[in-house]
């Protein structure tokens, strides 16, 4: 979505949800308070351009109230299944819900935060975020906007002298507090902690706000079956985007999973140079549950947990209809978002599923880079040139050779390399920050990236 512009619009929708939603919180009292990125493409579209840096770290690094908002920073409270083990004993622990606005297009937005200090829901961690965490947030986020994913937006990141010590990478790091831009925090983990403690009531007021505040659906016969059938077509757009876009998530607990189906919290996430199924992001995902090829399985696994939450006020078998069609809500999604990717006009659903197929088999017997596929064959079928001549391209060649351009190749981007995202250039880019504090390289790299989505949507 293009960000409009918009004046600020504080709307504090959450507090209609109660104590149940979340506990008060104080956000860390940090050391330093640097300014490292703040979203100048998005911050217009919910009025906050016109902040100084000065009052901008005052808000995203001190956290005093934007005016008419939150008077204190809200830990949501949920449950989930974490690699399909459930812990009641999660919630926001290094994170809470900071404000509440109304963007250009009239949605209801939240900016929320990651490394804001403990909450009652910190259990043994320090509350932190490193720096380096922050840095990839950013890369990931703007990857997935430029290519046409509903994601979260890091919104702000500011450096806060804290040095952190972790397990998994050199220690001590240093520290950081990120703020979110996004379409909802509500999860399918926070109807689970509803559930658990089966609270009918609770369950019932949370899929009334959501219907009215996300789907603008306030009023409906069988309110269960219709969150769902939404959240399904959402999450399905997801799963969708994210595989064509060639991204591995990496942890899609049910407690990562929102009801609007917008990625968020950005941990160990890669993108695939190859279209490899098994490829997975986190070390510890030893069984691939999450891999690339398995996340579409793994977002449905999560929506059958939704569904299971939802019967507290609903019959079964319109919740059964509903999670049933996400198989096809998904295909829906996931041909269009790949020829959009491609660059070609649709022709029909039965032959664009057959060239969507043959491309995806021609990616994984090849073994040809993702995004230079996209981007050589982006509104020009490659019919001569030498690197699709092989026997893997043969069938996609065929199919791809009766498709006409959805868009000319006019900017300047398409004259150049394709924008990638793989883990050396986003451990090429930290380096410099690590090594010699330059953050020219990242300034380079999401120009670049902003570059190719507008690109895409000329």
């Amino acid at each position: 979505m293009e960000p409009k512009p918009a004046p600020y619009r504080p709307d504090v929708q959450i507090a209609s949800l109660g104590d149940a939603i979340g506990d008060p919180v104080t956000a860390a009292d940090f050391p330093e308070t640097v300014l490292r990125f703040r979203n100048d493409r998005w911050a217009p579209a919910v009025g906050l351009e016109s902040l100084s840096d000065e009052e901008w770290v005052r808000h995203f690094g001190r956290f005093a109230p934007l005016p008419d908002n939150l008077p204190q920073p809200l830990a949501m409270r949920y449950h989930g299944h974490q690699f399909r083990v459930y812990n009641p004993e999660i919630g926001d622990g290094r994170g809470f819900l900071f404000a509440q606005l109304r963007d250009g297009e009239g949605r209801l937005l939240d900016l929320a935060t990651k490394g804001s200090g403990t909450t009652p829901y910190s259990r043994r961690g320090d509350g932190r975020l490193t720096l380096k965490g922050g840095v990839r947030e950013i890369m990931a986020t703007e990857m997935l906007e430029a290519l046409g994913v509903e994601t979260s937006k890091t919104f702000s990141l500011i450096e806060t002298g804290e040095q952190l010590h972790r397990g998994d990478e050199p220690s001590p790091t240093r520290s950081a507090v990120l703020v979110r831009l996004g379409h909802s925090h509500i999860r399918i983990g926070t109807f689970q902690r509803a559930a658990f403690e089966r609270n009918e009531d609770f369950v019932a007021q949370l899929t009334r706000y959501c219907l009215d505040q996300y789907y603008g659906a306030p009023e409906v016969d069988d309110p269960g079956a219709a969150l769902l059938e939404r959240a399904v077509d959402a999450c399905a757009r997801q799963a969708a985007g994210m595989t064509v876009a060639g991204f591995v998530h990496g942890v899609l607990n049910s407690d990562n999973i929102n009801i609007t189906g917008e990625s968020f919290d950005y941990g160990p996430w890669r993108f695939t140079p190859k279209w490899t199924p098994g490829f997975t992001a986190a070390y510890f995902d030893e069984g691939g549950l999450y891999a690339f090829g398995r996340q579409a399985e793994a977002i449905h696994w999560n929506l059958a947990q939704l569904a299971g939450c939802l019967t507290l006020i609903g019959e079964s078998d319109p919740l059964k209809g509903a999670f049933d069609r996400f198989p096809d809500r998904y295909r829906e999604h996931f041909v269009p978002q790949f020829l959009w990717r491609l660059g070609f006009a649709a022709r029909g659903s039965e032959e664009d599923l057959h060239l969507v197929a043959a491309a995806e088999k021609a990616l994984t017997e090849s073994g040809v880079l993702i995004d230079r596929f996209f981007f050589d064959w982006m509104g020009r079928p490659q019919l001569d040139d030498p690197a699709y001549a092989g026997d893997a391209f043969a069938d996609f060649r065929t199919r791809a050779a009766a498709y006409e351009p959805a868009r000319a190749r006019t900017h300047a981007y398409w004259s150049g390399e394709p924008c990638s995202m793989h883990i050396e250039e986003v451990e090429a880019v930290w380096a410099r920050i690590a090594e010699d504090d330059d953050w020219a390289p990242l300034t380079a790299k999401v120009a670049a990236i902003r570059a190719m989505g507008e690109a895409y949507r000329d």
